[in-house]
């Protein structure tokens, strides 16, 4: 019984062995309960505004063009600077950010086009902080460890994810959203202490300036190997094509529970926690490709079926099981990324990783929104889950080496193996 226990129980061995993932950690923990209190308030306070689907949708639309742009040069920075140095003062930075919102709140009209500006800004500083931040996970925990990290890593997220939008949503309704604001400040404030105890992690020794070739070295990097590619692509489908949250506020209120938009925004989260809870056995699994193809199949099934339903404990049980399923394929890109990747071009994957797993939620909340006003809420939920299906079903059959990576075999896995090997 206990070697059963052992095999899925989450691994918490990176928090016992190093002091600088523990701050890394605790840091981030902070910072997301208190991001997530913001991550409700924006669109609440949209939708209170406007009450249009489409104007919620745009304070995602307006991310992705600063994400993008500022994601892949903050994967440049990332090879090319101190990585803890990059993320501490973009967490300063994405502080002031709340504080104009906190201060538009508190207007006695508040600005819609200040919020749009502010989103934008959101996502800049989003993307230079991301590959950093991700990046610096290899520098900081043992190679043998990284699956592990990742997981506990998720788990940081997933508890955020559930407790922030819960705290979030009483917040708001017992007192105001500028209130929400407000905690999201102070929790900033205690993050960047935390955050200042991790020890330094600077540039490769081979790394180079910032430049426009070094991006593009990072390009032909990721494009010259199948299941690397392979990992964007399955999440960007899944993300694109069935990504409901911009309609989780009218959601709650067409089925008659408006008290439960918060639940709408953790139960994804739930599954997540569930999954990583029992991820033991992630660390002796070797067919990744193949857990990332599933995994996002059983994502597109779930939201289907989510938006079939219009009973509230069904829709939450579907939105559990996707978030289950997305996190069974996070875990598994995860992996991938940290394992094979080499430590010169880690930033500038992490770059082109984040447009692959923020982009895609991004452009589909806009497109989930559009297809709402011009059909209804359920055909683009549903909609949305059989095209994602569809979609990674066959980019698995274009994707051979995707579906056959083995971390055992792997030659890019191999080598990195071995590099980390000899450093230590």
């Amino acid at each position: 019984m206990k070697s059963f226990a052992s095999k899925f129980t989450i691994d918490t061995t990176p928090l016992r062995k190093y002091r600088d993932f523990r701050y890394l950690w605790a840091s981030g923990l902070v910072s997301y309960l208190g991001s997530m209190i913001t991550y409700v308030a924006v669109p609440f306070q949209i939708k209170e505004m406007t009450h249009s689907y489409l104007a919620v949708g745009i304070s995602g639309a307006v991310e992705l063009i600063p994400l993008i742009i500022f994601g892949l040069y903050g994967g440049v920075l990332a090879d090319s600077v101190d990585r803890k140095k990059m993320v501490w003062a973009t967490e300063a930075a994405s502080a002031l950010l709340t504080l104009v919102l906190f201060a538009n709140a508190m207007a006695p009209s508040p600005s819609l086009v200040l919020i749009y500006v502010v989103a934008g800004l959101f996502a800049a500083v989003d993307g230079l902080q991301r590959p950093s931040s991700d990046a610096i996970l290899p520098r900081i925990v043992g190679h043998a460890d990284l699956p592990s990290a990742s997981a506990l890593m998720s788990l940081r997220r997933q508890f955020g994810f559930i407790v922030g939008p819960s705290i979030g949503g009483m917040i708001i309704s017992t007192f105001s959203v500028a209130v929400g604001f407000g905690v999201d400040v102070i929790s900033f404030l205690f993050s960047l202490v935390l955050l200042w105890k991790v020890g330094s992690v600077p540039p490769n020794e081979s790394a180079e300036k910032p430049s426009l070739a070094g991006l593009f070295e990072g390009l032909r990097y990721a494009f010259s190997r199948q299941d690397l590619l392979g990992t964007y692509l399955v999440d960007l489908a899944a993300m694109f094509f069935a990504m409901p949250n911009a309609l989780f506020p009218f959601w709650a209120d067409q089925i008659g529970a408006p008290w439960a938009l918060g639940f709408f925004y953790a139960a994804g989260t739930i599954g997540s926690i569930i999954v990583t809870l029992t991820s033991g056995w992630i660390k002796d699994y070797r067919f990744h490709g193949r857990a990332i193809i599933w995994a996002a199949i059983g994502w597109g099934i779930a939201i289907a079926c989510a938006g079939l339903v219009h009973w509230l404990p069904l829709v939450l049980i579907f939105l559990i099981i996707a978030g289950g399923s997305d996190m069974i394929s996070a875990l598994f890109r995860g992996a991938i990324w940290n394992q094979t990747i080499p430590d010169q071009l880690r930033g500038r994957l992490a770059g082109i990783e984040l447009l692959s797993y923020a982009v895609g939620p991004l452009a589909g909340q806009l497109r989930a929104a559009t297809i709402a006003s011009a059909t209804s809420l359920a055909f683009s939920v549903t909609s949305g889950g059989v095209i994602c299906i569809i979609a990674v079903i066959l980019l698995a059959g274009f994707l051979p080496k995707l579906r056959k990576y083995d971390v055992k075999t792997n030659e890019f896995a191999v080598q990195e193996r071995k590099n980390r090997e000899s450093l230590n």
